[in-house]
């Protein structure tokens, strides 16, 4: 497994914007595109997406927080794939005679 934190996108030129809602709980599993928190600013609010997919270690938000971009939104397991680990079989099926 690898830690990853996730931060607050690039918000245009908003600054102290409102978290409204927190979508998911330590401990869900999320896939990448995910939303995660809603932040409601001025004219609109919007769904922050995750940028991986991963189980949630942290999260480091409440409701009502004001964030900026760059802020730390939670921490997350990344799974890391394996690949089928290489045989000395596989290699001399793979190779030619």
């Amino acid at each position: 497994m690898d830690q990853r934190s996730v931060q607050v996108p690039d918000i245009g030129d908003f600054q102290e914007v409102e978290v409204i809602d927190i979508l998911v709980q330590s401990g869900d599993r999320i896939q990448e595109e995910d939303p995660l928190i809603t932040l409601e600013s001025d004219k609109a609010s919007m769904d922050v997406p995750s940028p991986f997919s991963g189980t949630i270690s942290s999260i480091h938000l409440k409701v009502g927080d004001k964030v900026s971009e760059g802020n730390l939104i939670l921490e997350l397991e990344k799974e890391l794939i394996n690949s089928e680990p290489t045989t000395q079989k596989s290699l001399e099926e793979k190779t030619p005679l």
